[in-house]
């Protein structure tokens, strides 16, 4: 075993391979960027080295920095974790060249199954099934149109080197082909620096399950499957394993697959091997295809963990350094059920967009995993991805798995920033999920009752009004004093008065909106309306949040506060803080509403910005290249007649 290792990787991840690393008695050296100097995964290292700016190509995609900084540190081996370098066979090689081990494959398993065209004509050699579509180099737009109508509407453009759902466009007619093509290979050579795309039919109704591999070079076993069909725009949001409704027969037969697929390039290490599955006759051994192969371990990986009871990173570490795996296949077994979600800092009311801001308050519940390589106080930043933590649970039934992940879901507490937990909490309780009658597209049929945000209940709001009063932690001494009359305060929050009162010890009455919560004290926990409030108040610089079930946020109101006039409609507004891609208008132009105004990549994506209405470009504020924060005008079009003010007349 390895003395000491270098984790070239950030966030959860890197934390992950700490944990795994320390239980083993083996040393750890993290690295980071000027972003991630105070970062979670720094201060649990035994060691870190910093390695660049904040931008991933001034750090962690610096192979020759990371190389140096394990060589300084006297690291024998280096974890990739996944996305960054993990599946670069050139810094593969790098490593082996410097006299390091890297653990994970060969960098020729990673180029045998990098491209995904030549992975699938690996695959068919192999002897597995693969989805009908093109594969070819011929990257002339017209000559990949008209494989597209061969291949028949609707279908999937995917980045030959993408992964994530990075430089993949679904086109569903014709007329929607070119722009979706462009779109594609844009982000594809922003993301990979490969802008080469495939086409592939796309399948009415998609699952997505995917088959765990280990292998040690000589042989693989499989770790049974994961169901990754729950996704938005093509990003995994809830996995699960086993997939519900999984029969023996396919089992078998997608484990047989995946294990030939990775003894055909001399696996070694944890990959996965992804299908495509045609649901729409149920789980047919006939009706799944190989659709790319992942060759590192995934984000979703504790899952597998939690149903056969294997430490993956410590198997990654232990054939890394020279052990052959000891696991039969008929060792390996599945125990019970297991669930992952992913809370991300994204603004769902705005589209899922990402999101920044400094964790003003973060908790999780006992009894879940909750891998994160956050703490309160930590800021998400908008260089990297904004995933908060994943939050895993198991139990003997899927039923029960997934009534542990609604309630840890609606335990978990977090402040500072916009979340998806409505989000997964309100997914986590869809009667179509809950009936394990899942597909790639449940989430955007349903999109809207799953973004619906409830309105606070009188409970959950007069909690809020004692927490801003400063009485939640059961009146102080403001409690039961009286003269004549009971004290009367107004409470200001955003979008909500109230007024609170307090008629006796330990009672407080709050008015809102004309209706009345009578609030006591008893057993050191607020009832409300005779009905114990079940939630806790905390409180975080300018806000108050109520948690339990669910949270919800209040901003304190500033009555000094002046309120900004709208900017008028014609102005476009960077919706996040990025990086300007594009801009694809000029000043006099006439556009149309839905019309490209300009590009945003902000978090390795990339984000069209369109025209809200018809008009002329009036002026171009921004040029490519351009950083902007959220909220920064991007295009102004000439006001409208209609748009004058009144007293021009």
């Amino acid at each position: 075993m390895f003395a000491k290792i270098l984790i070239a990787n950030r966030g959860e991840i890197a934390c992950r391979v700490i944990d795994s690393a320390r239980r083993l008695g083996v040393g750890t050296v993290a690295v980071y960027s000027d972003a991630d100097a105070t970062a979670r995964h720094v201060a649990m290292a035994d060691e870190a080295v910093p390695i660049g700016g904040p931008a991933p190509r001034d750090s962690y995609l610096r192979g020759d920095a990371i190389i140096a900084a394990a060589l300084a540190t006297g690291a024998e081996a280096i974890h990739p974790g996944y996305g960054f370098l993990s599946e670069n066979p050139d810094f593969v090689e790098a490593v082996e060249a410097a006299g390091l081990t890297f653990i994970g494959p060969s960098a020729a398993a990673i180029r045998a199954m990098g491209l995904k065209d030549a992975a699938k004509a690996l695959m068919e050699k192999a002897g597995v099934p693969v989805v009908p579509g093109y594969h070819g180099e011929n990257q002339d737009p017209g000559h990949l149109f008209g494989a597209a109508e061969a291949i028949g509407w609707p279908v999937l453009i995917k980045a030959v080197a993408g992964g994530g759902g990075k430089g993949m466009r679904l086109v569903e007619r014709a007329a929607d082909f070119l722009p979706a093509l462009e779109g594609a290979r844009g982000e594809a050579q922003t993301a990979f620096g490969n802008p080469a795309v495939l086409i592939e039919k796309y399948i009415e109704k998609p699952r997505h399950i995917e088959v765990q591999v280990f292998g040690d070079g000589s042989r693989a076993v499989h770790l049974y499957e994961r169901d990754c069909s729950l996704q938005r725009r093509h990003q995994k949001v809830i996995e699960e394993a086993p997939a519900p409704g999984m029969t023996e027969e396919m089992r078998a037969a997608m484990g047989q697959a995946a294990v030939r697929a990775a003894e055909a390039i001399g696996y070694r290490g944890a990959g996965t091997v992804e299908f495509i599955v045609d649901a729409s006759a149920g789980l047919r051994p006939d009706r799944f295809w190989f659709m790319e192969m992942n060759t590192r371990l995934q984000v979703e990986h504790p899952v597998t963990e939690a149903v056969t009871g294997i430490d993956l990173v410590e198997w990654q570490l232990r054939v890394a350094s020279g052990e052959p795996l000891t696991s039969r296949q008929e060792d390996l077994r599945l125990d019970g059920h297991a669930f992952e979600a992913r809370l991300y800092a994204e603004d769902v009311a705005a589209g899922f967009l990402p999101a920044t801001g400094t964790l003003t308050h973060l908790r999780f519940p006992q009894g879940v995993r909750a891998d994160t390589g956050v703490r309160a106080g930590d800021t998400i930043s908008p260089w990297y991805d904004p995933m908060i933590a994943k939050i895993i649970v198991h139990g003997p039934t899927r039923a029960i798995a997934l009534s542990r992940l609604r309630a840890a879901l609606e335990a978990t507490e977090v402040a500072g920033s916009v979340t998806n937990l409505s989000f997964l909490a309100a997914l986590a309780r869809h009667e179509g999920f809950r009936a394990g009658d899942v597909d790639t597209g449940l989430i955007a049929r349903d999109l809207g009752r799953l973004t619906a945000a409830a309105a606070p209940d009188l409970r959950v709001r007069a909690l809020a009004a004692l927490g801003a009063a400063g009485l939640d932690a059961g009146g102080g001494r403001l409690a039961g004093f009286t003269l004549w009359a009971p004290l009367r305060r107004q409470i200001a929050l955003e979008g909500m008065a109230a007024v609170i009162e307090l008629p006796g010890e330990g009672q407080v009455r709050v008015t809102i909106d004309g209706e009345v919560a009578d609030c006591r004290r008893v057993g050191g926990a607020w009832w409300v309306n005779g009905r114990p409030a079940g939630a806790r108040i905390v409180h975080t610089p300018g806000m108050v949040s109520v948690f339990g079930p669910g949270a919800h946020h209040f901003a304190l109101a500033d009555p000094l506060a002046r309120h900004a006039e709208a900017a008028g409609g014609g102005q476009t507004l960077s919706p996040m803080p990025g990086v300007v891609k594009a801009v694809l208008v000029a000043a006099g132009q006439q556009v149309a509403a839905g019309d490209r105004l300009a590009v945003i990549e902000a978090m390795k994506m990339e984000h069209t910005l369109t025209a809200a209405r018809d008009g002329i470009v009036a002026e171009v504020l921004v040029a490519p290249g351009a950083q902007v924060e959220a909220g920064a005008p991007l295009v102004r079009l000439a006001e409208e007649a209609g748009e004058e003010k009144e007293t021009a007349g």
